[in-house]
């Protein structure tokens, strides 16, 4: 029985790699010390590049950015910049992942931000196959161009 219980609390599976995703993030603020990220309560790392002075978007508002989303070894995986459409999305409605979401409020339209996050803020522990593993942590760049009133102001 004490052999039992030894194993459900240290055969978790998952508990390697989250371990792993967490040596990836830390080892990536280390090698970036000169980036001043702020770490959110959520387990995102926010850091603002230049300061917006328009309105900053709340829940259900359509924004406007500009991004470009890394693998921590800069690999590209998705970007907008360059084309002449900006991404178009309401906050909170399931069109974006939880880690976009979360930074865009924390923006001002006309800023420029970082977003550090842990794979449960992007593509989970099950990733988006067969393009990016599970457990995965990315940088996002994100300018917010514009933001539209939605239904809740």
């Amino acid at each position: 029985m004490t052999a039992l219980m030894i194993c459900l609390g240290s055969c978790d599976p998952a508990r390697k790699f989250v371990k792993e995703e967490n040596d990836q993030i830390q080892g990536y603020l280390s090698i970036n010390s000169n980036l001043n990220f702020e770490l959110k309560p959520s387990g995102l790392y926010y850091l603002e590049v230049t300061a917006g002075s328009g309105p900053q978007p709340v829940t259900h508002d359509t924004v406007y950015i500009k991004y470009t989303g890394r693998f921590l070894n800069g690999i590209i995986l998705d970007t907008n910049i360059g084309k002449a459409d900006t991404l178009k999305r309401a906050l909170d409605e399931g069109y974006l992942i939880a880690g976009l979401d979360e930074g865009i409020k924390y923006m001002r339209s006309g800023g420029k931000s970082m977003f550090l996050m842990p794979s449960k803020l992007a593509y989970g522990s099950y990733g988006y196959y067969p393009y990016i593993p599970g457990y995965t942590p990315f940088i996002y760049d994100v300018e917010l161009v514009q933001v539209k009133a939605g239904i809740a102001k």
